[in-house]
């Protein structure tokens, strides 16, 4: 065996001192001694990830503008929330590159794995410390995201190759199936912990929800670290890593693959939007199904259980059937199951369009678009793992696996830019990271969007404030100016222009034909050519038309072009409108009603210790969710702050992409050829193995 040493110039390079570890892979035909301690440390690590990821939709809408001790306006968007958990993702996957290049160059896998490991636990502990002094919630989040996305995404192509050194070409035959359980415990981890993290937030809170999936991460650390002395050590290639990599060999390998992850990168783009875009859907589903109401961020536990059962289905019924037709390669199974998510991503398009309308579909629908999507992602995401390792010559393996999970980063890299394009900015924005100190008449505020101007405090409250933002003709004092009230913290009480009476006026008529509506028996909003014929030629204030849409089956919106006149600005001018529906066991007073930790810190801040105010808290949360004595309307009016491609154009958009890519991926991988490379068993059992070969040939 044979060890590293450092050259003058830094880099590691092989010499022949004993090694405390096993460099090369035995000679043996079964499992290596290291994959249990794999297996179990990945299973432990996804729960964590997954654990983590399965709320943080979720979480940035509904819960981070409550981690404080004052609420700081309004929560994310959905497009925003989006924007940012996919920025997160790509990060995550795009780390790898550098986990990749440190233990290829530097360190080995060993030692990356397990340093980049303790980075990722403190990642953990920086969101279960969400909401604590010094640095508010949102500094605690991203410093906990960027350490997790160095953490995770640093040991990812490691971990997925590491396991790939301790075969040898003796039992290389294992390779396909170890690589299924290494996917399958991946999925078992993730199974347990989407089922659980969503409910512990809903019930502990969010410091609890992150804190549990770091301690699962400490568990994941420990567990590999007891493997060390089982584990086959590939040696770092130093400067023979860099003649390789670069080398004609090294950048054919590479240039190769990365044109079949190009493709794989928009699967991705629609893959990980199940923790995004299907999780915001869920919202406005009747998620009532099996037996028991589901919450939005449990759904994605369907996914990891799905794996588990279409694993053994693909590997030994489908699989094998296929291969008596025609042969089935790992291109052509990667081309299949594009063409599958298709499928997938047409189902939730469709089921959009019922939401659209005013329905509420049964959850049941999303569980068929996950059971293929699932299928899609065996022949596509599993595929490709192996796939990326066999291709990878033998001192590339980590690099090569990271160049994989670039098309991940890739591909949510696209999604976040989609969203971040697809929304206008809004003009609440402008006071949503205001100091109050600032709040001083005569003084202008402006964030590259919109600028304002605090006017001179008038009547008997002094406390309050007001910030006039002028239209588009920038000129104070006309029709387009827009009035801000915000109160001695900052925090902002309401928003008024000369097109908003119009609004409320078009809102009250929806809402009355709500309510007298007998053939509806109040449980429907009214339809578009109803409320269009209601309405007539409305038009805002500057003569633009209102139109009206159905959101959901309790919202709706009325939207016009606003101040500029042009579509999808800044200026566009939005009423959305949310029923809260009275609870058949309303007016129960007598029991005891339980609050979630959300509603439970809702009431500790908006009541402020005041009884009186701590009781209009408790009344509003309990009319919001169907718990007060009447049926009742809520309204949102903003300017700006639209999404663009929302609802079902939004997921028909992505159902094209990814049609379209299948579609160019055919030619493509007809003329891609294959080229395998498996690591190298040690000098001493390939001795005995020729020695034996000779004798039997005697």
């Amino acid at each position: 065996m044979s060890s590293a040493s450092i050259d003058p110039v830094g880099l590691e390079t092989s010499t022949d001192t004993p090694s405390e570890y096993q460099t090369r892979p035995s000679g043996s035909t079964g499992l290596p001694g290291g994959i249990p301690y794999i297996i179990g440390n990945e299973a432990a690590e996804r729960f964590s990830f997954y654990g983590m990821k399965s709320i943080l939709t979720i979480f940035m809408t509904d819960y981070l503008h409550w981690m404080g001790t004052s609420a700081t306006g309004t929560g994310m968007s959905n497009a925003e929330a989006t924007e940012h958990y996919h920025s997160f993702t790509m990060a995550a996957y795009f780390f790898p590159v550098l986990g990749a290049l440190l233990a290829d160059v530097f360190l080995g896998k060993y030692k990356t794995i397990l340093y980049l490991s303790i980075v990722y636990c403190l990642g953990h502990a920086a969101l279960a410390f969400m909401g604590s002094p010094p640095m508010s919630a949102g500094w605690w989040l991203f410093a906990g995201l960027l350490l997790i996305s160095i953490g995770s995404g640093g040991i990812k192509p490691c971990v997925s190759a590491h396991v790939g050194d301790q075969f040898g070409k003796s039992n290389q035959h294992l390779l396909t199936k170890v690589y299924q359980w290494f996917y399958f415990s991946i999925n078992f981890g993730a199974f347990l912990s989407t089922l659980l993290t969503p409910w512990v937030l809903q019930n502990y809170g969010p410091h609890w929800a992150f804190g549990i999936p770091g301690v699962l991460m400490a568990l994941a650390t420990f567990l590999f670290w007891l493997g060390r002395n089982k584990f086959i050590h590939i040696p770092p290639g130093g400067k023979e890593f860099i003649k390789e990599t670069f080398s004609a060999t090294g950048i054919t390998a590479i240039l190769k693959l990365m044109i079949i992850f190009s493709f794989v990168a928009v699967f991705w783009a629609l893959f990980d939007q199940t923790g995004s875009s299907w999780v915001l859907q869920t919202k406005s589903l009747n998620r009532t199904w099996l037996g028991m109401t589901w919450l939005e961020s449990q759904i994605q536990a369907v996914n990891p259980i799905l794996i588990l059962t279409l694993i053994p289905v693909f590997q030994f019924v489908i699989y094998p059937l296929v291969n008596r037709v025609f042969t089935l390669t790992p291109i052509r199974k990667i081309s299949i199951g594009l063409f599958v998510m298709v499928g997938g991503f047409a189902i939730v398009s469709m089921l959009q369009e019922k939401i659209d309308a005013g329905l509420e579909p049964s959850i049941s629908w999303q569980f068929l678009a996950y059971g293929v999507l699932t299928a899609s992602e065996v022949m596509v995401s599993i595929t490709c793992l192996e796939f990326a390792y066999t291709q990878a010559p033998k001192n590339m393996k980590s690099v090569v696996m990271a160049v994989f999970l670039l098309s991940v980063s890739l591909g949510n890299a696209f999604t976040a830019i989609v969203n971040h394009f697809i929304q206008t900015p809004t003009v609440t924005k402008l006071v949503s990271e205001l100091d109050p100190q600032t709040m001083v008449a005569g003084k202008t505020l402006s964030n590259g969007e919109f600028t304002g101007t605090y006017l001179e405090s008038t009547g008997d409250e002094p406390s309050v404030h007001q910030l006039l933002i002028p239209g588009p003709d920038a000129e104070p004092g006309n029709d387009d100016d827009v009035v801000l009230t915000l109160d001695s913290d900052g925090v902002l009480q309401s928003l008024e222009n000369a097109s908003k009476p119009i609004f409320e006026s078009a809102a009250d008529k929806i809402e009355e034909a709500f309510f007298s509506d007998a053939e509806a028996s109040g449980d429907t909003l009214p339809s578009i050519d109803k409320v269009d014929a209601l309405l007539g030629d409305i038009k805002d204030a500057h003569g633009n038309p209102i139109r009206y849409k159905l959101i959901s089956r309790d919202r709706y919106q009325l939207v016009s072009e606003g101040a500029d006149g042009i579509d999808g600005t800044k200026w566009d001018e939005t009423l959305t409108g949310s029923l809260q529906r009275i609870n058949d066991d309303a007016g129960n007073d007598g029991e005891e009603k339980s609050y979630s930790w959300l509603e439970r810190q809702r009431i500790k801040i908006l009541g402020e210790g005041d009884a009186e105010k701590t009781a209009a808290a408790k009344a509003e949360i309990d009319n919001s969710k169907g718990g007060g004595s009447e049926t009742t309307f809520s309204r949102d009016y903003a300017i700006g702050g639209r999404v663009l491609l929302e609802g079902a154009d939004y997921f028909w958009f992505w159902t094209k992409c990814i049609f379209f890519t299948a579609i160019v991926f055919v030619p493509v991988g007809y003329f891609y050829k294959e080229k395998t490379y498996i690591q190298d068993e040690s000098a001493d059992e390939m001795h005995e193995k020729s020695l034996a070969d000779e004798s039997m040939s005697a």
